[in-house]
């Protein structure tokens, strides 16, 4: 059976698992908003799966409601086969914008982190260290968000999602903010220290390229509202990668056009019908 849907294996053994899922807002008026429904996915531990679709499809409240954040309208959210209650204490989130404290060092924002399972702060501040020099910032201890670049201060989110070590990685177009260069840049960090210690990957993001070179699956979603999974792809290149490289690759192109010729159907539904 097609990764589009559930599959046939076992449940328990999938880090996230979306079934049947439906999300919906309350309008004005006691009408309602169905943003994303029949959303049936399963993700492996050590997967790394992009998310990709129009504006509008949902992308995020997938998200959302993996991270325990938005409570389906239907179906369920299972997180390594237990029912999600609540928020999803075993994942971490990163967010497009930054959420960096500007009152507090680079160091102290990646070790603040560690304040909420009651790490002591000179063990805190050591891991964070570690974490600093991890992402190629082991000079930049001292320094506030302000003094930082914008790549500079998604290495220090970054380091501040990963210190608590958590097994679910959930990423919404977090290098959207950056120049090219800089994406490609912090693609080729990320999959390192994915690399090093495999976690489960939902990596939300509007460029297609940067889905295919980062991620072991691709899902499309349709158009909104009412969106839904309409593209699983496999993607076959060997890893190690390097983001810049592999877009050289003739794979990656003939398997770009397979799924933009996917994708360009529901972009352009999603323009020909403007804001829901």
């Amino acid at each position: 059976m097609s990764r589009q849907g559930l599959g046939q294996h076992d449940s328990a053994a999938d880090a996230v698992r979306l079934e049947a899922v439906a999300i919906a807002f309350a309008l004005k008026g006691g009408r309602r908003y169905v943003a994303v429904e029949g959303i049936d996915l399963a993700v492996e531990p050590g997967e790394f799966v992009a998310v990709v679709g129009p504006t509008g499809s949902g992308k995020s409240t997938l998200l959302n409601a993996a991270a325990g954040l938005l409570r389906p309208a239907d179906g369920r959210v299972t997180v390594f086969g237990t029912p999600l209650q609540g928020l999803n204490g075993r994942a971490g989130y990163l967010f497009q914008a930054d959420a960096l404290m500007p009152w507090k060092t680079a160091l102290d924002n990646i070790a603040v982190a560690l304040e909420p399972q009651g790490v002591r702060r000179a063990e805190a501040l050591s891991r964070a260290r570690d974490w600093l020099a991890r992402v190629g910032l082991a000079n930049f201890s001292d320094r506030y968000p302000h003094m930082l670049s914008g790549g500079q201060r998604k290495r220090v989110a970054l380091a501040q999602m990963l210190i608590r070590d958590p097994e679910i990685l959930l990423m919404d177009e977090p290098f959207g903010p950056l120049d090219a260069q800089t994406r490609q840049i912090m693609g080729n960090l990320l999959l390192d220290l994915w690399a090093a210690d495999r976690k489960a990957v939902i990596f939300v993001t509007h460029d297609l390229e940067e889905a295919i070179a980062l991620s072991d699956r691709v899902i499309v979603l349709s158009a909104g509202p009412a969106a839904r999974i309409v593209g699983c792809y496999p993607v076959p290149l060997a890893r190690p990668r390097d983001t810049s490289e592999i877009r050289l690759d003739p794979q990656f192109h003939a398997l770009y056009q397979q799924i933009w010729t996917c994708l360009r159907v529901e972009v352009s539904r999603a323009y020909a019908d403007g804001p829901a």
